[in-house]
């Protein structure tokens, strides 16, 4: 059996409904290269009992090693946040049915769920799209064709860039491609004690010391109670 566990935002954010199923498990497998983690290791491995294996990137997408495992007594993959975001892990799914192994899906929060704190409604956003960490302009293309419907753009920013590099990246393409951003959201880990909620330009930002995982969002239009609440993390 192949236990597929979210983890939530925060190393206490797992379920109880995780933590049962990671009971019944030999090995226990973490995917660590999709998201740069809030917390250490092994405040993980305190809050379940046991000892995490990392699972880099090879692991994961061959998924050999994880359904061979699975095939022969239970695993778990934990992932940061929800389980399915991830196409890789969507992937890893639909493996293990041609193979016919057992597996359990168990969701958790994730960063879609916590972005709603900063007072943008969900159902106002449009297309996420990500950040690489190498030159490319295919995010602000989501970003305009977002706008155009007056909607919020999510930027998820790649593992390993640091803050000061990807705003700078995120005006310039901007610019670039000739969209005026006015006023941008920062978030940064959200679901923990440390979150970070920051709104305003570029130039006020781009100082800010903020710490991984962080986001960032393109406010489309915005209704009077948003931009109440946005103001308040001025």
């Amino acid at each position: 059996m192949l236990y597929l566990i979210g983890l939530g935002l925060n190393e206490k954010g797992i379920s109880k409904q995780g933590l049962e199923a990671i009971k019944k498990c030999k090995k226990i497998y973490l995917d660590d290269y999709t998201v740069n983690f809030p917390y250490p290791l092994k405040n993980l491995e305190k809050e379940i009992g046991k000892k995490v294996i990392p699972a880099e990137r090879e692991i994961v997408e061959s998924m050999n090693e994880l359904l061979d495992k699975a095939n022969k007594g239970n695993i778990a993959l934990l992932v940061y946040g929800a389980p399915l975001t991830a196409t890789t892990h969507i992937s890893l799914l639909q493996e293990a049915k041609k193979r016919k192994i057992k597996y359990e899906i168990i969701y958790n929060a994730s960063v879609l769920d916590a972005i709603t704190e900063t007072g943008l409604q969900i159902y106002k956003f449009g297309k996420i799209t990500s950040l690489p960490n190498f030159e490319a302009d295919s995010f602000i293309v989501v970003v305009k064709q977002n706008q155009s419907i007056d909607a919020h753009s999510l930027i998820l920013v790649d593992i390993g860039l640091e803050f000061k590099k990807a705003i700078e990246r995120l005006k310039k393409t901007a610019e670039k491609h000739k969209i005026h951003l006015d006023k941008i959201v920062v978030c940064s880990m959200l679901g923990t004690e440390k979150k970070k909620i920051l709104y305003g330009s570029f130039n006020e930002l781009e100082n800010k010391k903020v710490e991984f995982p962080f986001c960032f969002i393109i406010p489309g239009k915005l209704h009077f109670m948003e931009e109440e609440i946005l103001e308040s993390y001025n």
